[in-house]
């Protein structure tokens, strides 16, 4: 019997740390996903399920590599076929739940309340961090 995509989600995510120990590339792996890092002309990275590879842009940084590397996971583990909006958005609330430890964030909130301050010490975008906010709020 195929698996859901929450069932795959879960099968793949429980003993991986969330927040700065986070590793999309561990992830990746751990789905059987090849990740390519390559000269990409339109985006910043890209799942494709038919081959079971993550391509992933190599004029981008390290540090947004990673967030770019760990919303394609989302897709893969959510067992997207297309980037309907709908994806997009379910992409980055899985990325956000990996890149942010709800323990830190709240550390976080002992001593400051800015919201782009928040997201510099997650390092994190303000889009993925929005995402995480509504997905606990769900």
């Amino acid at each position: 019997m195929p698996r859901t995509p929450t069932q795959r989600w879960v099968e793949t995510s429980l003993t991986l740390p969330r927040g700065h120990a986070y590793d999309p590339w561990e992830h990746a792996e751990r789905l059987g996903i090849e990740v390519v890092v390559r000269r990409l002309r339109t985006a910043n990275g890209r799942y494709f399920p038919e081959y079971g590879q993550i391509l992933i842009s190599d004029r981008l940084r390290v540090g947004r590599q990673r967030l770019v590397l760990a919303h394609e996971v989302g897709h893969a583990a959510l067992l997207h076929h297309d980037d309907r909006p709908k994806h997009e958005r379910q992409a980055d609330q899985f990325a956000a739940q990996n890149l942010i430890c709800p323990d830190e964030l709240a550390g976080l909130y002992e001593w400051c309340t800015d919201e782009s301050k928040i997201v510099a010490e997650l390092g994190v975008t303000t889009a993925l961090f929005r995402a995480y906010v509504l997905g606990q709020a769900a």
